[in-house]
């Protein structure tokens, strides 16, 4: 509930205020649902980015991330 309930709040911010926001989340799936661009880190390098979108409609992504 209480992650759920920050990221509400963060959408309000951004929509509201238009302030940018910069995320570092474990929890793909909600990351996904709240930023417009998306980036996978591993071993301290971006290994994929684009859209939040495209991340989530990329199957490689979806398997290892996202648990689909």
């Amino acid at each position: 509930m209480i992650t759920e309930g920050l990221f509400e709040r963060l959408r309000e911010i951004n929509e509201r205020d238009g302030t940018a926001l910069l995320l570092v989340e474990q929890n793909a799936e909600l990351a996904l649902d709240l930023a417009r661009r998306a980036y996978v880190i591993a071993a301290g390098h971006i290994e994929v980015s684009g859209s939040s979108e495209e991340l989530r409609d990329d199957d490689a992504i979806r398997r290892a991330y996202l648990g689909h």
